[in-house]
């Protein structure tokens, strides 16, 4: 039982890693708004619009699947801090019409309504996304009843403050996490539109696009030391072989000691991004940032989730009870479903190979305004 938690907890880490990866789809709408020529415009939300399928896709997949192996997490964070996660799904569905509306004939709202709603999306749902992270870490005001389930009159396992989860929106420590998603997302897609974008003026474009990746990377970088000092000075909760959970100061730091092997992936995955923004932004003739900068952003995230869940960590503390925290060993499903969904993850190769194919027949050749101007159908 123990083994499939842990196994099933890689897998939701590992989908928490692609996931803010495949943000920077929403980075890349934050800057639309920047340029004022509208076939750069087009290009850039076309770009975009072929991917942005992607990560709607694998946010209902972490979704889902955090409700399949920890359906206590599900049912606590996502019924109880409703507000904030209304506010995320929200900004996703604004993303979803705009690209099936923003250039449909009769549009009578015009493309800057849709274009702004790309934008909050972009912007607001990455710094919210962060925000519920940061949950994980520093933890939110909530109690956990299972018995409450058999009442009738109010059938609800947890209890949350009367906001719901919306004052964690103004929490700083959650904050700093949610700003450096935001600029991490931003400088991923300015990675990307480095990459995959032929302009008519290139040389102008790209030179742009490498000053936005070294600007936004270095606050990104500086968002993400503030947190990970945060982190490492907070403290956690851990459980007890009497099944107590107690507070532990400097926990996460520790966690990294003790998962060395966790502690080296991070740090290779740190290196690659720092790679990634620094050659990009400094040698004109390198196109590769993206994939360095994704590749480690994939490591990070993954390895920041196994460090809030491994070593007995509650990976959802209760400030207000602390015994109402939920770790992978006392909120996960049957032994008998994760085995089941064990066997289903044996198709994930096949899942990961048919993306990368569509991916690659998406993007190759590089979108161009010649291209765009004989498509039929434009975002």
């Amino acid at each position: 039982m123990e083994a499939l938690q842990i196994y099933w907890w890689f897998v939701i880490s590992l989908l928490a890693g692609l996931l803010v990866f495949l943000l920077f789809v929403q980075g890349g709408q934050t800057m639309i708004w920047s340029t004022r020529d509208a076939d750069r415009k087009s290009l850039m939300v076309n770009a975009l619009g072929r991917k942005w399928e992607l990560t709607f896709t694998t946010l209902v997949v972490f979704g889902g699947a955090f409700f399949a192996s920890f359906p206590l997490y599900y049912s606590t964070s996502f019924g109880g801090a409703y507000w904030l996660w209304m506010l995320i799904l929200l900004s996703f569905i604004l993303q979803a019409v705009s690209y099936e509306f923003r250039s449909k004939p009769g549009n009578v709202f015009g493309t800057a309504t849709y274009d702004m709603f790309l934008w909050i999306n972009g912007a607001v749902g990455c710094v919210l996304l962060g925000v519920a992270v940061g949950m994980q870490f520093f933890g939110a005001e909530f109690t956990v009843t299972r018995q409450s389930i058999l009442d009738a009159g109010s059938p609800m396992i947890s209890t949350w403050n009367p906001m719901h989860g919306f004052n964690e929106i103004f929490s700083f420590r959650c904050l700093l996490l949610g700003f450096a998603v935001f600029f991490l997302a931003r400088t991923i897609g300015a990675l990307f539109f480095e990459m995959g974008i032929k302009d008519s003026h290139e040389a102008d474009f790209s030179k742009l696009m490498r000053v936005r990746v070294l600007l936004n990377g270095t606050v990104f970088v500086l968002l993400f030391l503030a947190f990970l000092y945060a982190l490492f000075m907070s403290d956690g909760y851990t459980t007890l072989d009497d099944g107590q959970v107690v507070k532990v100061p400097y926990k996460y730091f520790f966690n990294f000691i003790d998962l060395w092997w966790v502690g080296a992936v991070f740090l290779l995955g740190v290196l690659s991004v720092l790679y990634g923004i620094a050659r990009t932004a400094f040698d004109a003739r390198f196109h590769g940032g993206f994939w360095w900068a994704g590749a480690g952003v994939v490591a990070v995230v993954t390895c920041l989730f196994c460090v809030s869940g491994y070593n007995d960590t509650a990976y959802l503390p209760s400030i207000s009870d602390p015994q109402s925290s939920l770790t992978i060993a006392n909120s996960s499903s049957t032994e008998f479903t994760l085995r089941v969904m064990a066997w289903v993850t044996v198709l994930l190769p096949v899942v990961v190979g048919y993306i990368a194919y569509v991916w690659h027949k998406m993007t190759h050749p590089a979108i161009t305004a010649k291209e765009l101007r004989g498509e039929d159908h434009i975002y």
